[in-house]
């Protein structure tokens, strides 16, 4: 009995043994962990802590975790489906296609009522509309409506608020519940929780809106536009800050920002935390409290010195010398100091969660801006930091493209928004995203010409290709009917002469029938002769229609009366072959600024800068022919026709708009000249139109005609036109496109002293 009590013990001792030998210490924690943790809550310090977060933040910030007046998730959505109720929209199911078949792409904007206040911002918008080539004044042949209800500002509170919009429109017989339409927006929902109401039921409309919410936007249907004030301008806008001679990248200031701080109410918090990133050397962050008119009733310890820092820095000055620009939501997402970073070349640090970006469809803004986090605010100086300094740069320049190619003018804003619906008509011919964001840009870059980069002539060097080694030479011809003046046979033989044509167009300008085919000149290249298009037969702008029968990249422009030799025709090809995107001819013209007059003047004297290649004798590509006729719109191609010489002065205008770039003047002969020609028009009583050598408002060596005192001769009167040709274009592009230079391109050992058999182009030198 002992040794049985004995050995019991033993193996309870033993079991005991193992028991905390193996599992003593989750014992020991199941023991005492329990009292430590409720120590630890307890003594978990609170937000409130002076001594634990003086550095950091004042306690009157951090007494609550969440900011009451943010809308909990359930006022979001129950706001969002009284605003969206057709939130699954989409291109295929609140679109009308049947309406965009017959007459293409066109806009109808609704009558303007008398008693009915517009706003500046939407009257610029229904502007650029009515003066595109979208619109329409008949609403049987639109494929998309624009309400003439300024739906801009849906904040009840604001003097603009339009009130009973949804009785308005339900009242209009093109309504349909929204279908085809389009609604622009910039403000929406008011204090305190400014959510995306608008006030009415926008049906199956597109909803082209400002600070739009990822949440609420209907991808591929709806389309997010920035955010502008009612001074941007109408068209044409302020060039970007970076020019090509002041591209540092690193520049003063890293990081800056100068704003108002919400002391409180949504949007406060972001703003509020932007005082824990300044260091007052290269990171700025300059907050004022002055902002309501009970700002002072909510002021907090940081006020005073924040509101005297403020005053002590110029924004323009900030924006100009830093590198990057915070861009941090305000009471909705956007802001407009979004497109003033843009503009000045700052590269905008976005800080507003939950922002569907500005026409992120087409724009890859990741090449453009840093989009950060709110919460991660402590890591964007880091962040920035980081980026090398090349691709600050790129980052620079891209913020420049955009600007200037989509954000520059209420122009932009409006045909980017337009074109982005066009192309989701039909997906397989738009535009890819690298059209839209390379130079020149998705409004530059007609998916109606073609959708290949390389029928382009801007993107031969990113890919990896080169024009056609082919020319087509189109000759504008009105002679009359009876005989071919001796010029036009020359010019024919010359032109067919190089070893670089592949085709003769001539274009006959005239109501009577052109010479049979035996009385024009046998060539060794296809003679073509090609009837006017125009309204009026020999309208001038026929000469830029997009023929079928141009084939090859280049184009060389001609005027009957024209004097070239094979060589100078050989030689200018060869040099339109590496500018392909430029106008590479011979006669020039050039422009400059009459202070005396405040307008834009046209000179023909020869001087060192040049500005225009006249038509008359010029390289340029073919699809520039397209962006002629279906770029512009149809009133400014009317206003060409009614004005001498205009069509030269519109084409220099349209690729000095497109590239940003002079044109080239190539060498000629010594005796080459525009020659004045009596001629005989197409019809009786009809002087037709005038010859090369009447295209020039005074011989190439005279000074500059003057329009005071020339206006009683011809000569003169076609001075006047070109003056006022120039002034208009310049007005509708809203800017002068025209760069000038000094540059004139020739041959290698062009006049040198040297053997005439050392030379590629010797006949250019004979006389």
């Amino acid at each position: 009995m002992q040794t049985r009590k004995k050995y019991i013990f033993l193996t309870f001792l033993a079991s005991w043994l193992l028991l905390f030998c193996f599992g003593g210490d989750q014992l020991r924690r199941f023991a005492f962990f329990s009292g430590r943790k409720a120590e630890a809550q307890r003594n978990w310090p609170h937000w409130t802590d002076r001594s634990l977060l003086k550095s950091f933040a004042d306690p009157e910030e951090l007494q609550s975790d969440g900011d009451p007046s943010l809308p909990s998730p359930r006022e979001r959505r129950a706001a969002r489906l009284s605003v969206y109720k057709n939130s699954g929209c989409r291109m295929e199911t609140c679109f009308d296609f049947s309406r965009c078949e017959k007459n293409g792409f066109k806009v109808f904007t609704y009558p303007r009522e008398r008693d009915q206040p517009l706003s500046e911002s939407y009257s610029k918008i229904l502007t650029s509309i009515e003066r595109s080539r979208y619109y329409t004044p008949n609403p049987a042949e639109a494929c998309l409506f624009i309400l003439s209800i300024d739906t801009l500002d849906r904040d009840h509170l604001s003097g603009q608020y339009v009130r009973n919009v949804d009785e308005k429109i339900r009242g209009f017989p093109l309504w349909n519940g929204g279908r085809n339409h389009l609604i622009f927006n910039l403000y929406s929902g008011t204090w305190p929780n400014y959510t995306e109401d608008l006030g009415f039921d926008i049906g199956q409309a597109i909803l082209a809106k400002a600070s739009f919410y990822t949440e609420n936007f209907r991808p591929g249907f709806d389309i997010s536009i920035p955010l502008f004030s009612k001074d941007h301008p109408q068209r044409g806008g302020e060039r970007g800050w970076l020019y090509q001679d002041s591209i540092p990248p690193k520049k003063k200031y890293l990081l800056v920002f100068k704003g108002k701080r919400y002391l409180t109410g949504i949007g406060s918090g972001t703003r509020n935390a932007l005082h824990h990133i300044h260091n007052g050397k290269d990171i700025v962050s300059l907050t004022t409290c002055k902002h309501g008119k009970d700002w002072e009733k909510h002021k907090d310890t940081r006020c005073d010195k924040d509101n005297v820092d403020y005053e002590k820095f110029d924004y323009q000055e900030l924006l100009h010398n830093s590198t990057f620009c915070i861009v941090p939501r305000g009471r909705r997402l956007g802001s407009f100091r979004f497109l003033e970073a843009l503009q000045a070349a700052c590269i905008p640090v976005l800080l507003s969660d939950g922002w569907e970006l500005p026409f992120a469809e087409a724009i890859d803004w990741s090449k453009a801006a840093v989009v950060g986090n709110e919460r991660l605010l402590l890591q964007i100086p880091s962040a920035v930091r980081c980026i090398h300094p090349e691709r600050v740069l790129a980052f620079q320049q891209q913020t420049q493209f955009l600007w200037d190619a989509y954000f520059s003018s209420v122009d932009k804003i409006v045909h980017t928004t337009l074109e982005i619906i066009k192309d989701r008509l039909l997906p397989h011919h738009s535009r890819s995203r690298f059209l839209w964001n390379t130079l020149p840009g998705g409004l530059l870059a007609l998916p109606d010409f073609s959708t290949h980069l390389g029928d382009f002539p801007f993107y031969y060097l990113q890919h990896g290709s080169s024009p056609s080694e082919k020319f087509t030479a189109f000759i504008r011809a009105v002679s009359p009917a009876d005989s071919l003046s001796q010029p036009i046979l020359r010019l024919i033989q010359a032109v067919s002469g190089s070893q670089y044509c592949a085709q003769i167009l001539v274009l006959w300008s005239c109501e009577k029938p052109p010479p049979p085919s035996g009385k024009w000149p046998q060539t060794t290249v296809p003679l073509t002769i090609i009837q006017g298009r125009g309204k009026v037969r020999g309208a001038r702008t026929d000469r830029f229609f997009p023929y079928a029968a141009i084939q090859t990249d280049a184009v060389l422009s001609l005027d009957e009366h024209t004097s070239l030799s094979t060589s100078e025709v050989d030689f200018a090809f060869v040099v339109w072959r590496s500018f392909p995107e430029r106008i590479v001819g011979f006669p020039t013209r050039s422009h400059f600024w009459d202070p005396e007059q405040r307008r834009w003047g046209y000179t023909s004297k020869w001087t060192n800068e040049i500005s225009i290649v006249l038509t008359a004798a010029a390289f340029y590509h073919r699809y520039y022919h397209s962006l002629f006729t279906e770029f512009l719109p149809a009133g400014l191609r009317e206003l060409v026709d009614g004005l001498a010489t205009c069509e030269d002065i519109l084409m220099n205008v349209l690729v000095a708009a497109v590239t940003k770039l002079p044109p080239i003047k190539v060498t000629q002969r010594k005796q080459h000249k525009e020659t004045v020609s009596q001629q005989v028009g197409c019809k009786d009583g009809d002087a037709g139109t005038p010859p090369v050598g009447e295209r020039s408002p005074s011989p190439p060596r005279s000074p500059p005609a003057k329009v005071k005192g020339t206006a009683g001769t011809a000569g003169g009167r076609r001075f006047s036109q070109q003056q006022d040709c120039l002034n208009q274009v310049a007005d509708w592009f809203g800017y002068m496109p025209l760069v000038s230079s000094q540059l004139r391109l020739d041959p290698v050992l062009f006049k040198d002293q040297v053997s005439v058999l050392r030379k590629k182009y010797p006949r250019l030198e004979k006389p």
